[in-house]
């Protein structure tokens, strides 16, 4: 099933197909490289960037669970109105389950981890369309709660939205 929403008038947000995994990954690296201003740890491409070579061992399990359309992860895009074939905006998030408690006794809960646009197709509204979809997906899965973290420059978007900030004791080991 597709899902389409409406930009101005215009139905522009789909759910995203195992043949987007490729375009996706290419948007998920715009939202890390725009997120991260120190250069990442390991390996950098040619021309100094971050390396793009996790790209091809990410690309067979997103391409798996993008054809999943009832599994607990779903992205929506937007094709790019000037580039046939390449994506302008994406959205992505996953239902998860924690332990119930007050005021999500079912334990579901929403977690929105990547949201891009194509720098040459910002301020279109197509990152507010993307989430409105998710959110709505969200609902569709009994999801009552969403966390996500956010940029100093998403901030604005998502507090119209309805997301409040809230302190975090998050703590990271990596393995």
């Amino acid at each position: 099933m597709i899902t389409l929403v409406s930009v101005r008038g215009m139905s522009l947000v789909r759910r995203a197909l195992p043949e987007d995994a490729a375009e996706v990954l290419r948007l998920r690296q715009v939202m890390i490289d725009s997120t991260s201003p120190v250069p990442p740890v390991g390996p950098v491409s040619p021309v100094g960037g971050p390396s793009t070579g996790w790209h091809t061992e990410s690309l067979p399990t997103l391409r798996e669970r993008l054809s999943e359309p009832d599994g607990d992860f779903a992205a929506f895009v937007v094709d790019h109105p000037e580039r046939p074939g390449t994506l302008a905006a994406l959205v992505v998030g996953t239902v998860e389950y924690r332990i119930g408690r007050a005021g999500n006794p079912r334990g579901v809960i929403g977690f929105v981890f990547s949201v891009a646009t194509d720098p040459d197709a910002r301020r279109r509204g197509y990152a507010r369309a993307g989430m409105d979809a998710l959110l709505d997906w969200f609902r569709s899965r009994g999801v009552v709660q969403v966390h996500l973290t956010a940029s100093a420059d998403a901030a604005p978007l998502y507090s119209s939205l309805g997301f409040k900030p809230k302190p975090d004791p998050l703590m990271e080991l990596l393995l």
